[in-house]
């Protein structure tokens, strides 16, 4: 009988490879083109994995069938934590500036919690040119959120470049989903 944490990992493990071989079919049947992927999809791809016991966002212990108010699986199961950008890209969408309107309520009902904003990108690209592209993907979600209401003070951002890929791989669709930000509790 293997231990907890195995578990818990080979979960993980399990999860992503399907979430990554769904993706790999998808994008053999589109064209040459990046792919746009809904961010709805992409988080309801994620919410799935992480109920089968996945850590896509970084959630080993808390449940996200009754997440606990305030926590990070509450953020990522009834706000959501991430919003994507276009290939070399730092504006929001209006997908994304929605997404951070809710994230904006949700911190005002928990006025104690502080942020921080990771930036990510893709895999294309130099590891100091990612860095500052990251840097702004995260700082445009602060901006944002700041305008929004909420305090400086409570948010912090840091970038990650293309470091910490969501999905691995050198096609369009995990192209897309590694060029994020990706709000977390402190």
């Amino acid at each position: 009988m293997l231990p907890s944490f195995f578990k818990t990992q080979s979960r993980f493990l399990t999860m992503t490879l399907a979430v990554v071989m769904a993706f790999s079919l998808a994008a053999c049947s589109s064209s040459d083109e990046e792919l746009v992927v809904d961010q709805q999809e992409v988080m309801s791809s994620e919410r799935e994995g992480i109920t089968e016991g996945a850590a896509l966002s970084d959630i080993y212990d808390e449940s996200l069938s009754n997440p606990t108010a305030g926590s990070q699986s509450d953020l990522v199961v009834n706000v959501g934590d991430r919003v994507f950008f276009g290939y070399d890209r730092y504006d929001l969408s209006s997908q994304a500036r929605a997404t951070l309107e809710n994230q904006a309520r949700w911190l005002s009902q928990y006025p104690t919690l502080n942020v921080t904003v990771e930036g990510h990108a893709d895999e294309r690209g130099t590891r100091e040119y990612n860095l500052a592209l990251g840097d702004r993907r995260a700082n445009s979600v602060k901006n944002y959120l700041i305008a929004l209401g909420v305090s400086p003070s409570r948010i912090q951002t840091i970038s990650y470049g293309k470091e910490r890929p969501a999905v691995p791989g050198s096609n369009s669709t995990s192209w897309s989903q590694n060029r994020r930000s990706v709000t977390k509790i402190n």
